[in-house]
């Protein structure tokens, strides 16, 4: 991507790809992981791999999840990697790859794995790419890096996840390993779980607020239902008498 594009002319580009509106609670998510991604594309220190691409994908698939129309959600995606010169099926096969990696480890294997990645079997492409990364001082991390490390270990290990202390520990392992700010990367992946937490709990309440407006809207149609029933019983009550006058 050419150094000298502006945010602005990034969110152009994507609105002038997908140009249905986006849902208001979803626009912001949208427009950050945008923001985020092309000041990310235009940093000359910055190369794509595919532990960010699983990032992208993942923050993308979590924050989207209950997007409706779910046609759409296609559309926005090929649409953000597009504006910033990307390839949206890249990057979600090369998150496929790792996840499907991610997936074939043992708990109590994978952290290991990561801190010290050997050339061995599906993980070799993988394994070449936190090399290359660890031995570069000028490797550029970044949240969503630390999302696709993140998503890694939730495929491997989800109940070392639960532990705070041993989530902690792993990632200060892994982290001193390739050489990545550890209490960043911690500080991020805390704020993308709360993030998460609070999604979850704005669209729960979001599909209360639905429920009691379609429960009213049921209500109203029944309610005028009856009145059109008693309406035409009235009528047809009082038709009889009419007739014999």
């Amino acid at each position: 991507m050419n150094n000298q594009t502006t945010v602005s002319d990034t969110k152009r580009n994507f609105y002038s790809q997908h140009t249905r509106p986006i849902n208001s609670i979803y626009r912001r998510v949208v427009e950050e992981l945008m923001v985020e991604m092309h000041l990310l594309s235009t940093n000359v220190d910055f190369d794509y791999n595919p532990v960010y691409a699983l990032g992208v994908v993942s923050s993308f698939e979590r924050f989207m999840a209950s997007y409706r129309p779910e046609t759409d959600k296609q559309s926005i995606f090929v649409a953000l990697c597009q504006s910033m010169g990307g390839n949206a099926d890249q990057y979600k096969q090369d998150a496929a790859e790792v996840e499907a990696f991610a997936k074939s480890m043992q708990e109590q294997d994978i952290v290991a794995w990561l801190a010290n990645p050997t050339s061995e079997g599906m993980g070799a492409q993988l394994a070449s790419t936190l090399g290359s990364i660890a031995s570069n001082p000028k490797f550029k991390y970044s949240r969503l890096f630390g999302i696709g490390l993140f998503t890694i270990l939730e495929q491997a290990a989800p109940d070392l996840l639960k532990d705070e202390k041993k989530r902690e520990a792993a990632i200060v392992q892994i982290g001193e390993a390739m050489h990545l700010p550890t209490e960043k990367v911690q500080k991020d992946l805390d704020t993308y779980r709360s993030n998460l937490d609070k999604l979850v709990q704005m669209e729960a309440v979001m599909g209360d607020l639905a429920e009691a407006e379609r429960k009213k809207r049921e209500k109203r149609a029944a309610e005028k239902i009856e009145a059109a029933e008693k309406a035409a019983a009235k009528a047809a009550a009082a038709a009889p008498a009419a007739e014999a006058e």
